[in-house]
């Protein structure tokens, strides 16, 4: 997300130096290697920076604001959590106005330098939340970069944006990880190999995504989480029990009600 970040701003002319700073020292080198980061900062120096974007975990995100002293009043951080009621109750009172908490609605499921993509937000959704509560300053900044990157502007209630991705985000990956690991404990290899057609590919090509930080996501949003499970759970029975009893005409008109996604979509 961050590589990808850097990549599109940098397709805009924007002038200004790109400091990157990551835990991994081979990710730091990496992003050097790739030109998405002009040098590699210390994290005084990231502080200092007028802009401030936090690429990284979740749980990360909220244990690096609590390390930033009282920024300036005109410096705008930006984070790009896929939760966000959290990390918005959780900020230090007195960076408050400088956050601007956003979810960019747009990812793969590699990470690292490697999978960044200079288009990767474009046409996409970003998600800003509580934005009430943000300095007019870093309001202003945030809409810019944005609208630089071509993104197309949502305003949510961080609590209502949890409840939403729940549903739309995290159930899906829930799903894609369980259906990886339902195939993994039943067939070999070589049978996956050979039977794996377009529909399980599709299906389960983000259970590639990072453990650490999926976990760290389901951690933050758990109720939400928790809820829409139960919600799959209740239309995976329903289906169940109409296959059960052979009754096939009822199927199919549970799979023609879900056609109607796509006419949404």
């Amino acid at each position: 997300m961050g590589g990808s970040f850097a990549l599109a701003l940098q397709a805009t002319q924007i002038e200004c130096e790109f400091v990157g700073l990551d835990h991994h020292n081979a990710n730091q080198e990496r992003a050097l290697e790739l030109g998405l980061v002009d040098r590699i900062g210390s994290f005084e120096e990231i502080q200092g920076c007028d802009l401030i974007v936090l690429a990284i975990p979740v749980d990360a995100i909220i244990a690096t604001l609590q390390r930033f002293s009282q920024l300036k009043a005109d410096q705008t951080i930006i984070d790009l959590g896929s939760t966000k009621e959290k990390i918005v109750t959780q900020t230090p009172p007195h960076l408050r106005s400088n956050l601007v908490a956003a979810h960019p609605m747009a990812g793969t499921e590699y990470s690292g330098p490697d999978a960044a993509i200079p288009d990767l937000y474009e046409d996409k959704v970003v998600v800003l939340c509580d934005i009430e509560q943000s300095g007019m300053l870093q309001k202003e900044k945030a809409k810019e970069i944005f609208q630089r990157l071509e993104m197309k502007i949502v305003y949510m209630d961080a609590h209502e944006h949890d409840r939403h991705a729940a549903y739309i985000s995290h159930l899906p990956h829930v799903i894609s990880f369980a259906l990886a690991n339902s195939v993994l404990g039943q067939e070999d290899r070589e049978s996956i190999l050979a039977l794996a057609g377009g529909g399980f590919k599709s299906m389960s090509r983000i259970a590639k995504s990072s453990p650490k930080m999926w976990r760290d996501v389901f951690a933050q949003n758990r109720d939400n989480l928790l809820q829409s499970i139960a919600s799959f759970e209740e239309e995976l029975a329903i289906l169940k029990s109409a296959v059960e009893e052979e009754d096939f005409d009822q199927v199919e008109r549970l799979i023609a009600k879900a056609n109607r996604l796509h006419k949404i979509l």
